[in-house]
């Protein structure tokens, strides 16, 4: 076997065939050897529920979990973290690495994520000799040309496991607002056939999209279901929809099982839009999901779903991402989404990646997939493409950050640097073997002029960005040199939340709290060459609606109605500056500076303190 001869294994295998009990034999080997075995995962949810799992297999003592803003048990046998973390450890020579046998990739096919795939090349480039990979992903086509390239660079034997049929089969169709159910090639026949109705005698042409409600009607025996919707108000809309228009008894059961989780929870959460939404359709079996909601109530609808209580489900993609939670049907609202930049077409990756949540193993026979489809967007070529099989490889999506070039400098000679930089799958897969090189040479070039480094050797600036793995230059402009001298608690959390802060269009504040204090930082940022230069600093006025409310000890709920972000947007957001704090924390060797940061953390520790956990 693989694994007991100590190689790497590659595994590509359809939701639900047990592609986990891989992972379970490692973690059962070693954990008796008294040997370290890492777990990643792509998504923070997705290393929470894993923890809650092998807390309960292998014991809390024995597992650890590491996720930027939260450490428990560290010193745990299996470790569970999310990709970023294990990256950023294998980067700085992370001694503990040194006693590591296996690091399970679950997802692999993140290394596709433009924004974030080459955080799973770098874990695997920078990995030590001595460590294994198991690589976990529902649908890998050219998982052999992966195997290969992690064989060349790491120079031990790596296997490929690949599995195409899926334990349940998987039944797919779609849905018309005309002909219901049907399939593309039925829907291709009478695309062009107008649905006309009259206007003062003339016919005119009418694209009626087909109804969400319509379709479980017709689902009513193939539930329960997740309804996948690109939108978290989409997701609560239609769930709102669905409940009056009644085609559901109503079950009081649900309704208590969800006061009952509540009576902990602050009265607040109870009074939040999204709960009295969701008290308003849970009786009928019909609830939402999606990363806008608080943890509690969050988790509160998973436990319902797996107790089979929830007959429908809407919820954001970001359910198909690892959760062990099947249900017999998956539908889609649309085959496009809305991926911050334009709207486009799922690629097949995505695609079978939602659909391979339908069919539950051991009780159903088949799963079922249903897509809406709306005839003015009706692509009968593409769609099939899309939905026929998972063609797609997974490609180099590999980029050099500032951090990554601080540690090969600070690590490495410039022979090794070479050698490493050839490593990537991206010059792997020819698609621009000299491109990587100049890229590091550029941001080498930008070090050197900014002092961060001298005579191929760190600067102590050099150093303290080695130890920051987002917004580097800035952070290392502010925190590692004279500026945050002059900045106080309030101002360093201002500062710290505009490099959080993602602006949406229709995000409000309604009152800002200007100071002195908000006035003197502008001053400061304009005086500054390299920090003016930085445009999220334009954000520091709404940004006292926020942090003057928990800078003066102000909770969540206060926070919230201050602007028109919803809880989970408000708890991520602080989670992300708890995390840029602990960076900062522990990379800085000013010890005034790391009380003032200690007190920031503090601050927003106790803001969250009423809602926050894992």
């Amino acid at each position: 076997m693989s694994i007991d001869n100590n190689h790497s294994v590659v595994v590509s295998a359809p939701t639900g065939s047990g592609k986990t009990l891989i992972a379970d034999y490692i973690i059962n080997k070693y954990l008796k050897k008294g040997i370290k075995v890492i777990y990643t995962a792509p998504i923070k949810a997705l290393s929470n529920q894993k923890y809650k799992e092998f807390s309960t297999d292998y014991g809390e003592e024995n597992v650890g979990l590491l996720t930027g803003d939260i450490v428990i048990n560290p010193g745990g046998q299996v470790l569970i973290m999310t990709t970023e973390i294990y990256r950023n450890m294998v980067l700085s020579d992370d001694e503990l690495i040194n006693s590591v046998s296996y690091v399970v990739f679950d997802e692999i096919h993140y290394i596709n994520d433009v924004e974030r795939g080459y955080v799973w090349e770098e874990s695997i480039i920078f990995s030590k000799p001595h460590v294994r990979f198991l690589c976990l992903s529902a649908t890998i086509p050219n998982a052999r040309e992966f195997a290969s390239w992690i064989n060349s660079i790491k120079n031990h034997p790596v296997d490929t496991v690949t599995q195409n049929k899926r334990p349940v089969p998987l039944y797919k169709k779609f849905f018309d607002s005309e002909l219901g159910i049907a399939s593309l090639e039925e829907i291709r026949e009478v695309e062009n056939i107008p649905d006309y109705h009259y206007v003062t005698g003339r016919s005119r042409h009418r694209a009626k999209p087909p109804s969400h409600i319509e379709l479980i009607k017709d689902i009513k025996d193939k539930l329960p279901c997740f309804f996948f919707h690109f939108s978290r108000q989409g997701c609560q809309n239609f769930a709102l929809e669905l409940a009056k228009a009644r085609i559901f008894e109503a079950n009081p059961t649900l309704t208590s099982f969800m006061r009952k989780r509540l009576e902990s929870a602050p009265p607040e959460v109870k009074q939040l839009k999204s709960t009295r939404t969701l008290m308003e359709v849970l009786p009928y079996g019909i609830g939402f999901h999606h990363a806008g909601l608080i943890p509690v109530v969050k988790g509160a609808v998973e436990e319902l779903f797996s107790k089979g209580m929830i007959k429908v489900l809407y919820t954001t993609e970001t359910f198909a991402v690892g959760i062990n939670m099947p249900a017999k049907t998956v539908c889609f609202s649309s085959l496009r989404k809305y991926d911050g930049i334009n709207f486009r077409s799922l690629n097949s990756k995505e695609y079978f990646q939602i659909a391979g949540r339908a069919g539950r193993r051991g009780i159903d026979k088949k799963g079922f997939a249903y897509a809406l489809v709306d005839r003015k967007d009706f692509d009968y070529k593409m769609l099939k493409n899309l939905t026929d099989s998972d063609t797609e490889p997974i490609r180099s999506q590999f980029r050099l950050s500032v951090n990554t070039v601080l540690n090969l400098i600070k690590q490495h000679n410039q022979e090794e640097i070479d050698s490493i930089l050839k490593m990537s799958f991206y010059t792997y897969q020819k698609l621009g073997k000299g491109e990587i090189k100049n890229a590091f040479n550029n941001i080498k070039k930008k070090l050197v002029k900014l002092g961060y480094v001298i005579d191929e050797k760190l600067t102590y600036k050099g150093e303290f960005v080695s130890k920051i793995y987002s917004d580097e230059i800035i952070i290392g402009e502010i925190f590692s040199t004279k500026f945050h001298e002059e900045l106080n608690e309030y101002q360093i959390m201002l500062v710290i939340a505009c490099l959080c802060f993602e602006p949406r269009e229709k995000t409000e504040f309604y009152i800002e709290h200007p100071s002195k204090f908000s006035s003197d930082l502008k001053k400061m940022v304009y005086r500054n060459h390299q920090v003016s230069m930085e445009k999220r600093f334009n954000n520091i006025d709404e940004m006292t609606a926020i942090i003057h409310l928990c800078y003066h000890g102000q909770d969540i709920f206060k926070i919230l109605k201050n602007t028109n972000l919803v809880e989970g947007d408000i708890i991520r957001f602080f989670r992300q500056m708890l995390d840029k704090i602990s960076q900062i924390m522990n990379s800085t060797e000013d010890r005034a500076l790391a009380q003032k940061l200690k007190i920031c953390k503090e601050l927003i520790i106790s803001s969250l303190s009423d809602i926050d956990q894992v």
